[in-house]
């Protein structure tokens, strides 16, 4: 157990004002009053739906010892820590308690629309092949070494982040790979991270229920390439901050607009990555095949053949980024090559369901309108017969990407079944008639609507014949569907892999 004195991880913060006395041990951090343990800190945040200085005093009747706040609260008895940000200072005191486990790990943040997942495991996998003890944090799964743990969001809460972080410094890991959601960069959940390397894949519509438009979201997510916000304010001991003076290295796709915003900017060590532009990091001789795809990666420290095992041009250029990063750490190119090839499917990244059948079926996690128009394209360079794809949208997400996602399936699919994804507390119907909206009135004929995602998946293999292809897109790796407030146990892949055998059956 962690004990501390309350003064010393004080100083990583800026303080407005004490009241209490702060010569005392605290031994554990919460932002969750029902979590709270004698002598912890408690941290008031103020959520999307509650105010945690409202539950002070319940934290007070747990045994907090002290409480950090935005105001002061007269009812309150235990100490309390007054700052301008209290998400901000949990960051930096959750860093301090722990130790700064971030300086004791190479660390690489990616960030970006599309393709942070299915980059961070190649990035994991070329660090394996180099030698490095891996840990990872990202949609899909939290790793620490072999140890895997339930997801409960893209980036954890930043004290969540500080403690994973510590784990795996004490599990022997020394190097982590974290994607980076715009909501953990404007939430500052990943403020007291101190990273070697951050990567931006690429940027298109998404979250704007959250941002407003692409150029705050755009905002957001370029906070994280300015190296002051990836350094502490303040050294603590003997300890050093080997990114304060440099900042990380920034490894930018600049076949993306906003990459080259980025790249403008001038800020920092940049490496930039492309499919088209012979730059940095560049690729040629690219062979796209259905298992696969083979690439010769151009670095400045050579050239070397690479033969990955997933199929789609998008996949090259997180390949590139992977590689970007490893030179940017000093991983030599052998080590690259055998990272990449290492690596098979990620779950939920054009990910094949084989049971024997005659025709290809792949589900894949794209639920916005540029990883959407990417998967299918990719699967129209692979099929030689019908396209057939599948999807919905989320509901209390942005309604403005549904019309455009039906655009995109209709133009380039044979055949668009419409169905549901995670409704949440919206009607999938209403939803549904959203994304038929964006339709051409010529090609609704292509388009079929079935509210029920199992009937609708069945009706889409069922219909399928040799040689087609069959893309069900929009969940992906998830393990449960959100309908009317509940989560229900739903994974695409296997409810495919169980009709495909011929266990269950449709039904109108």
């Amino acid at each position: 157990m962690q004990v501390k004195k309350l003064k010393t991880i004080l100083t990583a913060v800026a303080i407005n004002n004490i009241i209490g006395d702060i010569n005392k041990e605290i031994s554990g951090l919460a932002y969750d009053s029902r979590k709270v343990k004698k002598d912890d800190l408690f941290f008031c945040i103020n959520g999307f739906k509650a105010d945690g200085h409202a539950f002070a005093l319940k934290a007070q009747e747990a045994g907090a010892t002290a409480v950090v706040v935005e105001r002061t609260l007269p009812k309150v008895t235990i100490t309390q820590i007054v700052v301008n940000n209290t998400r901000e200072a949990m960051a930096k005191i959750a860093s301090a308690f722990f130790d700064y486990p971030t300086r004791k790990l190479k660390l690489i943040g990616i960030t970006g629309t599309n393709g942070k997942t299915t980059t961070s495991y190649m990035i994991e996998s070329v660090m394996s092949a180099a030698g490095y003890k891996t840990g990872m944090l990202g949609t899909v799964e939290y790793r620490i070494g072999s140890e895997k743990i339930p997801v409960d969001r893209t980036t954890p809460e930043s004290l969540d982040l500080q403690e994973f972080f510590a784990r795996m410094v004490d599990a022997g890991v020394d190097a982590a790979v974290i994607e980076v959601s715009s909501h953990a960069i404007d939430l500052l959940r990943v403020e007291a991270c101190e990273f070697d390397v951050v990567v931006f894949t690429n940027l298109s519509r998404d979250h704007l229920d959250y941002h407003g438009t692409i150029e705050e979201y755009f905002e957001v997510k370029k906070r994280i390439f300015d190296k002051r916000s990836c350094a502490p304010k303040q050294a603590v001991g003997k300890a050093t901050n080997r990114n304060a003076s440099r900042g990380p290295h920034q490894v930018i796709n600049i076949d993306d607009e906003y990459g080259r915003k980025l790249i403008q900017r001038g800020e920092g060590k940049q490496l930039r990555y492309s499919l088209k532009d012979k730059t940095e990091v560049y690729a040629s001789g690219i062979m796209l095949r259905a298992d696969g795809s083979a690439v010769k990666i151009h670095t400045g420290s050579g050239t070397v053949d690479v033969d990955l095992k997933m199929p789609g041009l998008y996949n090259i250029s997180n390949a590139l980024a992977a590689a970007g990063v490893s030179i940017a750490l000093g991983i030599d190119l052998e080590k690259i090559k055998v990272g990449l090839e290492r690596l098979g499917s990620v779950p939920g990244r054009f990910e094949r369901v084989d049971t024997g059948q005659e025709f290809t079926v792949i589900v894949d996690y794209a639920h916005t309108p540029d990883s959407l128009e990417k998967v299918l394209s990719a699967a129209r360079q692979l099929t030689e017969g019908r396209l057939i794809t599948l999807f919905g949208c989320g509901g209390d997400r942005d309604k403005g990407k549904r019309p455009m996602m039906g655009r995109i399936a209709a133009e380039l699919s044979d055949h668009v079944i419409i169905t549901s994804d995670n409704p949440r507390s919206e009607d999938p119907r209403e939803i549904i008639m959203e994304i038929k909206n964006g339709i051409e009135e010529n090609l609704l004929r292509r388009c079929e609507i079935e509210a029920d995602r199992r009937n609708a998946i069945a009706m889409a293999l069922e219909g399928a014949q040799k040689d087609d292809f069959v893309v069900i897109a929009g969940k992906g790796h998830e393990q449960g569907q959100e309908i009317a407030g509940e989560k229900i146990p739903f994974d695409d892949v296997q409810i495919a892999k169980e009709l495909l055998g011929g266990m269950v059956k449709w039904s109108r």
